[in-house]
């Protein structure tokens, strides 16, 4: 996976814990996960079950991924997939992780992110990223792969001076706007966070998100991360760092480590065909303890939310170990 490319708000306040090792107040993190890749082929009532399943278990937000033509033109939109999960639960947030924001023109957008607030208000958490694995992927949208970092930070001001439903006048490398308007504006501003795991990507995050999301990484980087970005937000004059920092990993939950690796291993193969240990040292697996043990220092690091993509026997049982992990956490 490239250093670009990775593919809720909680109903009460964190609990306030001690200061970690980096020196960042550590609160109990919010933690939510994937879906089966085929949820949504499943049928609405089979969807419908598993989310309510997600929310009566604790966990947080449900998190969708996006693809337009995927090595073998294999994706689903993300924003299509964020529409259709909130509107088979009443509540659950949905967390895109990553949304490949600079195949897309802002404008639209910023129309769907309007859009998704009136029929599910507040409960989008918009994380974004420039994709990296498929340059192919890139160029058959028009984009030369080469630019996607400097249309992202194009995008990324367009689409949040529209969301403010103000009249938009920009003209840039990429986009040429003349009072651009986008109304009814969201009530409540939309989350935005800016994934990858490269500086670039971080110092990103500082001056235009609302939080990093990272992948494949350590916790002393992860740490170092929070950091950069803060030092590049005072830089830019931004009077509040961005705090909503956050960490995809996969993940193995079973009754033992062998069950979870056995569960883990083979669904990473199939979805990057790379060996599996090649990510092995950021994949934790085993039970709830396991994997609540690997993702603390991370928490201590400044991570305030976990999308885990959680490999089990069964469905049932990835919740529930989700929803340990989370209880394990917020107690660590």
């Amino acid at each position: 996976m490239s250093d670009d490319d990775m593919g809720s708000r909680a109903a009460a306040s964190p609990t306030t814990r001690p200061m970690g090792e980096s020196g960042h107040a550590a609160a109990s993190p919010r933690v939510g996960i994937f879906p089966p890749l085929d949820l949504l082929e499943q049928g609405p009532e089979t969807a419908r079950a598993f989310l309510a399943r997600v929310a009566d278990a604790g966990i947080d937000h449900i998190c969708c991924g996006d693809h337009v033509s995927f090595f073998v033109g294999a994706g689903f939109d993300g924003l299509v997939q964020a529409t259709a999960l909130a509107m088979l639960n009443p509540t659950l947030p949905i967390y895109s992780g990553v949304y490949l924001l600079p195949l897309r023109h802002p404008v639209l957008v910023a129309r769907q992110l309007a859009d998704i607030d009136r029929l599910a208000p507040g409960r989008l958490i918009f994380g974004v990223g420039v994709g990296g694995e498929d340059r192919h992927e890139i160029s058959v949208c028009g984009v030369d792969p080469a630019t996607r970092g400097l249309r992202m930070n194009e995008c990324l001001t367009v689409v949040r001076e529209l969301l403010t439903g103000k009249a938009v006048t920009f003209h840039g490398k990429f986009f040429d706007l003349v009072e651009a308007i986008i109304a009814p504006a969201p009530a409540t501003a939309t989350p935005i966070i800016i994934g990858g795991r490269s500086d670039v990507a971080i110092r990103r995050a500082g001056r235009l998100g609302d939080g990093w999301l990272g992948v494949w990484n350590s916790p002393r980087r992860f740490a170092a991360a929070v950091e950069m970005a803060a030092q590049e937000a005072a830089r830019v004059g931004r009077p509040d760092p961005p705090a909503r920092h956050a960490m995809q990993v996969w993940c193995g939950l079973a009754d033992s480590k062998e069950a979870a690796r056995a569960c883990l291993a083979p669904a990473m193969q199939a979805f990057y065909q790379i060996p599996f240990e090649r990510f092995e040292r950021y994949c934790p697996y085993g039970t709830a303890d396991d994997v609540a043990e690997f993702l603390a220092p991370y928490a201590a690091a400044g991570c305030t939310e976990f999308n885990l993509i959680p490999q089990s026997p069964d469905h049932n049982r990835a919740i529930a170990g989700a929803a340990a992990v989370k209880r394990l956490l917020a107690r660590a």
